[in-house]
């Protein structure tokens, strides 16, 4: 399924175009689905039971293919922005595959377990607020964030490109904003694991 954008920010063109068909050849492996899987896993253990799942910005759904191997009979939705990214996505039958941008795209219904994994750095931070409002808003149970963290808000250069990463405290800023939001789990994913190495990430559970 592919949506008409507009887009809003210069984050999103770039994620859009040319950078992010590269992002799509550097990232796919049976490797990084074993590093998903033993993440997700941990995570549906700290769960009740999820029947629907939505990723925004999931690429070509590498983290998608980890949760339906945990979680087969799950509907699946993963909303991303790059074309070429979301043309391989479609391939596999068992996920609902939306081009684009998730910032503008209109949700109709909520679902048990949203999340983001390595997206919310590269937004904007100006749109962050309404992307907190959206995570809580189409969520009807769990959020899950799993991004770069930094007490403080921080931006950092990107492969030579300035303005295209930022890190900070994405958990605790949503929850600050919606205090019915529980912390459930946290945890580090370390790229010298030595069976299931990731990009030093922090991901946090939360569940309304």
């Amino acid at each position: 399924m592919t949506i008409a954008n507009e887009f809003q920010t210069s984050q999103e063109k770039f994620w859009a175009g040319e950078f992010g068909d590269d992002y799509v050849d550097r990232n796919t492996g049976e490797r990084i689905i074993a590093s998903n899987t033993a993440l997700f896993s941990r995570v549906f253990q700290q769960t009740g039971n999820v029947k629907s799942v939505l990723e925004l910005g999931p690429n070509i759904g590498l983290n998608l293919m980890a949760i339906h191997t945990l979680l087969p009979f799950t509907e699946i939705t993963g909303v991303e922005i790059n074309k070429k990214a979301c043309d391989i996505m479609s391939r596999l039958d068992y996920i609902n595959a939306i081009n684009s941008s998730f910032i503008e795209f209109s949700f109709d219904k909520q679902y048990d377990f949203v999340f983001t994994k390595g997206v919310l750095i590269h937004l904007n931070p100006d749109v962050l607020k309404s992307i907190y409002k959206l995570f809580y808003d189409v969520s009807n149970r769990y959020i899950f964030i799993c991004e770069y963290y930094n007490p403080v808000p921080i931006e950092v250069k990107y492969r030579g490109h300035d303005s295209v990463l930022f890190k900070r405290d994405f958990a605790g800023e949503i929850m600050d904003l919606y205090p019915d939001l529980k912390l459930v789990d946290y945890g580090f994913v370390y790229h010298r694991d030595n069976n299931f190495p990731g990009d030093d990430l922090n991901w946090f559970l939360m569940e309304k």
